[in-house]
């Protein structure tokens, strides 16, 4: 029985733009949102959260398909890298519970 995949991508991003840390949260909280709702994943900013040009994102969305987690990835990732933000490091996994047998 299938139990399913999780998608995750952390992405490091760099706030060329960003003159402070309430510039970089006003960035970050549009992205995040946009995020959700269009691509349907969770999303939270785990590094450099004192740091006015720098964020590590990291999103998660769950599937039954291993290629639908992969196409939500890559739609996650063309959102971002269409924003004014830049992306410094890009990791992704591909997680099933299947593979712990």
């Amino acid at each position: 029985m299938a139990t399913g995949f999780v998608g995750i991508l952390s992405l490091e991003l760099f706030f060329r733009g960003s003159h402070s840390l309430k510039d970089k949260r006003m960035h970050l909280r549009s992205l995040k949102a946009q995020l959700s709702n269009r691509v349907g994943c969770s999303v939270a900013e785990v590094d450099h959260h004192d740091t006015w040009q720098r964020s590590r994102l990291t999103l998660a969305c769950v599937t039954r398909e291993a290629a639908e987690a992969d196409r939500l990835l890559d739609e996650a990732e063309r959102l971002v890298l269409g924003s004014d933000v830049e992306v410094t490091d890009s990791r992704r996994e591909l997680v099933t519970l299947d593979d712990e047998a």
